[in-house]
Formats: C-alpha cells, sequence, structure tokens
C-alpha cells in the first residue's frame, strides 16, 4: 500500500492505500495505526482500498495536540476527509475505536456508508476497558513515564489481545515506533483521556434503523470487547455473525483471511442490494 496525506480542515489527514474500483475504507483503533490491516487489504478483491489514519494516531499523532481526537469527532473527520477525497459512498471496516467511528459515521452519515463490517469493535457502554481507564484517570502522572513505559505497556496490550504468538511480536514492532517517535506515553494517555461511550450510546438507537448491508466478525476470547456485544450487534444491525474460535481482540492481525473473506462477503451483498451503484 502506499503512503498518502491530504490537508482537510487544515488538518494533514494520512492513509495507505491500494488497488483500484469501488471504495472500501478500513479504519483501526487503539493502541493501532493503519498497518493494522496490512495482512487484510492484499486480499479484498477488486476494490480502491483505503486504510484511514484517525487523527492523533500512527504518524499522525502530532495532529492531536490541542485538538478534539474523541470517537465522534473522528467520524467527523472521516466524513470530511471522504468529501475532500471525492468518496461519495463507500463499504466502511472498523476494528475496535474504528468499529466505533464507522457506526457513528453509518448513523449520522447514512447517505455516505453502503455497507459495514465491524470486528470485535468498541460500541454501547463496552468501552472504555479498565485497563484503559486506569490509564486516563492516572494520566497527569503516567505521561511524563520514561522511555520504553509505552511499548511495555502495549506488549501487555497485545499479549492480552493477541492469540497467536508470531503476529504478537508483530504488531508490537509495527505499532509501538509511532509512539516512540511522537510524545510516548503523553501521546497514549491522550488518547486515552479523549475516550468516553456516550459517543457511542448516542447512536446505539440508529443502529436497528440504518438499513445497509452489513456482517461482524468477532474473536470469541477476547477480554476487551466480549462476544455478548458483537452478539449484540449482529441483532440491531441484522447482520452475520462468525465466531473466530480462540480469536481474541486483534483480528486483523491475528486472522486476516478470515477478515478479508467476511469484508468481501459483505461487497456481495452491496453489489447486489444497490446494482446501479455499479
Amino acid at each position: 500500500m502506499q503512503s498518502h496525506t491530504a490537508r482537510v480542515q487544515d488538518i494533514p489527514m494520512r492513509w495507505e492505500e491500494s488497488g483500484s474500483g469501488d471504495p472500501v475504507i478500513l479504519v483501526h483503533g487503539i493502541p493501532t495505526c493503519p498497518a493494522l490491516w496490512r495482512h487484510v487489504a492484499p486480499l479484498i478483491q477488486k476494490r480502491r482500498v483505503l486504510a484511514w489514519e484517525m487523527v492523533g494516531y500512527g504518524s499522525s499523532i502530532p495532529e492531536g495536540r490541542d485538538r478534539d481526537i474523541s470517537v465522534a469527532a473522528q467520524a467527523g473527520y472521516l466524513a470530511a476527509w471522504m468529501e475532500d477525497q471525492g468518496i461519495a459512498r463507500a463499504v466502511v471496516a472498523g476494528h475496535d475505536l474504528g468499529g466505533g467511528v464507522a457506526q457513528i459515521l453509518a448513523a449520522r452519515h447514512p447517505d455516505k456508508v453502503s455497507g459495514l463490517f465491524l470486528t470485535n469493535a468498541i460500541c454501547y457502554e463496552s468501552w472504555p476497558v479498565p485497563v484503559v481507564k486506569a490509564v486516563a484517570a492516572t494520566g497527569s502522572i503516567l505521561k511524563h513515564a520514561p522511555d520504553g513505559s509505552v511499548r511495555q505497556f502495549m506488549k501487555l496490550m497485545f499479549s492480552k489481545g493477541h492469540d497467536a504468538a508470531e503476529a504478537r511480536a508483530e504488531a508490537l514492532e509495527t505499532h509501538a515506533p509511532y509512539y516512540e517517535a511522537h510524545d510516548g506515553a503523553e501521546a497514549f494517555v491522550r488518547q486515552t483521556q479523549s475516550l468516553d461511550n456516550a459517543d457511542t450510546m448516542a447512536v446505539a438507537e440508529d443502529l436497528p434503523r440504518l438499513g445497509i448491508p452489513a456482517r461482524i466478525a468477532w474473536g470469541a476470547e477476547d477480554e476487551f470487547q466480549t462476544l455478548d456485544y458483537g452478539e449484540r450487534l449482529a441483532r440491531d444491525l441484522k447482520a452475520p455473525l462468525r465466531r473466530i474460535e480462540g480469536g481474541k481482540h486483534f483480528t486483523p492481525e491475528d486472522h486476516p483471511q478470515i477478515i478479508a473473506e467476511e469484508i468481501n462477503a459483505l461487497i456481495r451483498e452491496v453489489e447486489a442490494a444497490d446494482p446501479p451503484a455499479r
């Protein structure tokens, strides 16, 4: 995938892109970046795949300073970026915080989302998880933590969130350098203090009314976003749920083949539901 940057609302917004055709937008969560989708994107068939970077995350961490980087704000940034890029409508896939962004985008801008895919996503009152709440609550102290502390914290998160040891180690080397290059512990504290489940609760009643093709894939052993929330999303969105037995939180990195299969299945549903868009 190739890296791109565009200034939108006076914010440098970044994304990774590959392929051609109708757009599929992939949105990551915390503490990751667009590289979360590095093994999924090549498996998405005959589409323009854009892995968008949330403002204040990844290489965009500096853009989060003195700016609203809440999940609700991210949905607004994503909508503005789509308009800037001339993307009128897209299949949107989200993991973790990115799943919350996708839900809010679909609820507030239903014309922009042709299909919705969620995997181990925040939703309803499911978040922030206790470990993230603890970081936010003690942020005034933790933001001054010494070099290396964020890497150790991420190592702990990935150990709980990955079911494949090789993927766990690769994830740490993929995502930790962005914090080490930009603000370290202060950046992570800033991200955690922006999180409020009021953002997803505000659109919870809208989900059953979306009326768009949707699919859910869920790591059944996730300690952060438990399976019952995936089941609740499936009911509200009237969407099939694919359980990933033994799977934990970071499904795009542990199970890219399954995630890509579900996104490709959603694409086929979207094409069948809206043939004139072809």
